[in-house]
């Protein structure tokens, strides 16, 4: 590290300095993720695509992520973190050069394939939280995660719209692949490893047989999962569940939000960009400092309902508003709901799991996160061309309600957490 780095990391500490690189780290590949996502319900519908067929295309992003975020919890936790990241960073430089040039649908298919392998990483950047803060400050480590997520998504829908409207079609791809390339070459120099590889340890798992490749894809993608959904009532188990619940309602929000807009209020790929940007940024505010406020105040675990309860108002009201700027009062509810709701849930996971076991339990995590988003995209986008375009909106907000139910049962005790079977 650079004699400047050296400064830095002695004023703020090993673990503060890392958390901040992993922020930083975070904050960009949001704002690459952004530069496409809001776009894609346009480009498919440009390519011949119709409604229901955006709902497919957000769940082929998650059919990628839901068999690499196991596995990619596994490796972590036995290699490290940080050359997950990395590997994931590139992924997602790949799939937006893909997208840039698509010319058929199927190129926007396999663009949302490749960028699911990269966002996998999601439980292991969580692990990496856990490994560096205390217990007593992963749920605000969170929030500031969280909140440098969506600030990228805010500078982000912003940056596509307006790299649309300068260089066209592909100019949104090819600036997202860029930034990200840059953001791999600072991730490379400046984020350090947060925790000790167990193959580098005298007579670790790395002295037994290494398993097959088809073994290990099973095991760490059925296990951890399997274990949730056998033991729905365990510590750890509860709260995943709430967080699942969650990402499926929301995942079904995020499938529908620019076919709505264009169906509703006329919006196109020029000027979807600041209601994205209203939505993430509502995130930051909350997440920079309120979420850590009332966290302190309720709990993680009345923080967690609180937030349910939020997000399932502002589904049910969206569809009601005849007006844009109606709409995106309502549409604020849903980012204040969820700044409350999932890192309460994901802290809760990580103060019921053994230190050993965080990758494995935040890639089960984001397994049961990945069948809902499979799930919750298909079928609001159906909803939308079938029914109408407020059902999802409903429906959503009917699977926020089970969510509630599901948090009103968690403890408010911190049970020690036992060893996945």
């Amino acid at each position: 590290m650079t004699a400047l780095g050296e400064r830095v990391g002695r004023v703020l500490g090993p673990d503060l300095q890392r958390l901040i690189v992993l922020i930083a780290v975070c904050f960009v590949d949001m704002i690459g993720l952004l530069m496409i996502a809001p776009l894609l319900t346009f480009y498919a519908l440009r390519l011949g695509g119709q409604a229901s067929t955006v709902g497919p295309l957000f769940s082929a992003f998650a059919v990628a992520q839901l068999l690499a975020s196991p596995i990619w919890g596994r490796v972590s936790d036995r290699y490290g973190r940080r050359p997950v990241l990395l590997i994931g960073l590139l992924g997602s430089a790949i799939a937006y050069l893909i997208f840039g040039f698509a010319n058929a649908l199927w190129l926007l298919f396999v663009c949302r394939f490749v960028q699911g392998f990269g966002g996998g990483t999601t439980g292991v950047a969580q692990a990496y939280v856990a490994d560096t803060m205390a217990p007593t400050q992963r749920a605000r480590a969170l929030g500031w995660l969280s909140a440098a997520t969506s600030l990228g998504v805010s500078i982000g829908a912003v940056l596509g719209s307006f790299t649309h409207k300068l260089w066209g079609p592909r100019g949104p791809g090819v600036a997202a692949a860029v930034l990200v390339l840059i953001n791999v070459l600072f991730a490379w120099k400046w984020l350090p490893e947060s925790r000790v590889a167990p193959s580098a340890l005298p007579n670790g798992p790395a002295a037994s047989r290494t398993p097959e490749a088809w073994e290990v894809a099973v095991l760490n993608v059925a296990r951890p999962l399997w274990n949730v959904i056998r033991h729905p009532a365990r510590p750890v188990s509860e709260v995943i569940w709430v967080y699942g619940i969650g990402m499926l309602a929301l995942n079904a929000l995020i499938a529908v939000l620019s076919l709505y807009l264009q169906r509703r209020f006329g919006l196109n790929e020029d000027t979807v960009g600041p209601i994205y940007f209203v939505f993430s940024a509502v995130g930051v505010v909350m997440r920079t400092w309120p979420v850590g406020w009332i966290n302190e105040r309720l709990g993680e675990v009345r923080t967690m309902r609180l937030g349910a309860v939020l997000l399932g108002i502002g589904l049910l009201l969206m569809p009601l508003p005849t007006t844009r700027l109606a709409f995106t009062f309502c549409l604020a509810l849903a980012p204040i709901g969820t700044a409350l709701l999932f890192p309460a849930t994901t802290a809760l996971v990580s103060h019921r799991t053994d230190r050993n076991e965080y990758g494995v339990q935040m890639g089960a995590q984001q397994t049961l996160r990945g069948i809902m988003a499979i799930v919750g995209p298909m079928g609001a986008t159906a909803a939308f061309q079938y029914l109408g375009p407020g059902v999802p909106f409903y429906l959503a907000a009917g699977v926020v309600a089970v969510a509630a139910v599901v948090a009103w049962n968690v403890h408010e005790a911190r049970p020690v957490a036992t060893p996945t079977a």
